[in-house]
């Protein structure tokens, strides 16, 4: 109501004005353009005359999108294809659109030409801030999708869709508008046929002031109308919840074991798994402090051990040389097969719920590609979650939730992949007794005979895990 009393305010006004200047060439009143928008409708031509603008200044529009989208992908991922790319983005945010609509003009004709127009518009906008999005996705959730091998699809959908949505969505806020004025400023100057531009022309020619404006105020509502059509999609894309695609793990023991100083891969870490885990004389160094001086141990197969050290002794420096996030400056590392792993940080995907975030490193079923089988996946997660979690936090969004509940989120994810070798950073931080021991009894009954290996700092978690004490000296 009170919007409606405002826009009620600036029509009296201007209707006054209009009537004080008593000049039709100059200023017409609201009523004078209502009566011309009306009779411009009832023309035979007028939906030709619209959708021929409308398709191309909205075609040029997506053209663009999609574009920018791709190039955007492209260039976050080979930094090479970004650093060739920068001065031609850099040249058309720079050249006035005059010069581009000349030149166009002269390439292309008037035909094309608002949809030229409205593709140098967008594209430079949305492909900046394609990459800025993309940089911006959390750097420990992606070290996290490596650790687990979580498939493109899954990356793409639950790391880098959140990051790039508020990127996007302040791009497009800025190149919708900007794309129908100067797709029809370019139209105006092209004059072709069938179009808004042309009848704006037109209406200067003839000095028909209520023509101008009424074509004017049709303009103003499509872009508004495409700029909110657009904006719902884009709302609807934010606001969608896929279910993880869940696919047989591949091994990529390669990927995380076997380093050496030269950055080679030892034939011994692509055996298939199975074999004794061996550190040996393992040095590294982080600017000149060094953490680890020639520390070297072996994991037997289906072992459990307990690494205890005083806080910057190196516990989660050697967990990310076995995870292969770091490299040593010495030494090397052998026999480790897939990995799935508690970090010392939870890193879990806040906008979304336990099962998901535990679906992410799921990789049991041997074909989980159909919704059908997907959804079978989620109830088995849902009846093994609820031994250590409330079931009403399982459908919860895992920011919502205490950081207990997180940290056994967590352990969870690790537990249901079907790495061969758990590796576990304090899986115990923050729970109380009763929830420790509830924990620590669901790790045994899921080992199955797999290694483990989990830092601490209290001896009762040793023999809680019945494991093998190991220190760092």
């Amino acid at each position: 109501m009170k919007k409606g009393i405002i826009i009620l305010f600036w029509l009296c006004i201007w209707q006054l004005a209009a009537v004080m200047i008593h000049n039709d060439i100059l200023l017409v009143g609201p009523f004078q353009v209502g009566r011309a928008l009306l009779i411009n409708i009832v023309k035979a031509d007028f939906l030709r005359i619209v959708l021929c603008s409308a398709g191309r200044i909205g075609l040029g529009f997506f053209a663009a999108l999609f574009g920018a989208l791709l190039c955007g992908a492209l260039s976050y991922r080979y930094t090479l294809l970004e650093e060739f790319l920068s001065p031609v983005i850099t040249m058309i945010k720079s050249v006035p659109v005059a010069s581009f609509v000349v030149l166009l003009l002269i390439w292309f004709g008037s035909s094309r030409l608002s949809f030229f127009i409205s593709f140098l518009i967008v594209f430079p906008n949305v492909y900046v801030n394609t990459i800025a999005g993309l940089k911006s996705t959390d750097r420990q959730l992606l070290e996290m999708a490596e650790v687990f091998g979580v498939g493109a699809w899954n990356r793409v959908c639950f790391l880098y869709r959140p990051a790039l949505m508020p990127y996007l969505a302040g791009s497009l806020k800025i190149s919708l508008g900007m794309s129908w004025k100067s797709g029809v400023a370019a139209e105006v100057i092209g004059i072709p046929q069938y179009s808004i531009g042309e009848r704006l022309y037109m209406s200067k020619i003839y000095l028909d002031t209520a023509g101008l404006f009424a074509w004017t105020l049709l303009v103003i509502l499509l872009s508004f109308l495409f700029e909110r059509a657009v904006l719902y999609l884009l709302k609807k894309l934010d606001d969608w919840k896929p279910c993880p695609f869940v696919r047989k793990r591949h091994r990529q023991g390669n990927n995380r074991s076997g380093h050496f100083v030269s950055g080679s891969v030892s034939a011994d870490s692509q055996k298939a798994g199975g074999q004794d885990i061996h550190i040996r004389h393992i040095v590294k160094t982080f600017g000149e402090q060094r953490i680890l001086e020639d520390f070297s141990l072996t994991m037997k197969t289906g072992g459990r051990y307990c690494l205890m050290a005083p806080s910057g002794a190196g516990k989660t420096t050697l967990l990310n040389l076995l995870n292969g996030i770091v490299r040593p400056e010495a030494g090397m590392i052998e026999g480790v097969p897939d990995i799935g792993m508690v970090f010392q940080e939870d890193r879990l995907c806040g906008e979304y719920d336990t099962v998901v975030n535990i679906m992410l490193a799921y990789g049991h079923a041997a074909d989980c590609g159909k919704r059908n089988d997907r959804e079978e996946v989620r109830s088995r997660i849902l009846a093994e979650a609820s031994e250590i979690l409330p079931v009403e936090c399982l459908t919860k969004p895992v920011k919502e939730l205490s950081g207990g509940m997180k940290r056994r989120c967590a352990v969870l994810r690790a537990m249901l992949s079907d790495a061969e070798f758990i590796v576990m950073d304090e899986p115990f931080a923050g729970l109380d007794v009763e929830s420790r021991e509830r924990t620590a009894a669901y790790i045994l009954k899921k080992l199955c005979g797999r290694t483990l290996l989990v830092t601490t700092h209290r001896a009762e978690d040793v023999e809680l895990l019945g494991a093998e004490l190991v220190t760092l000296r």
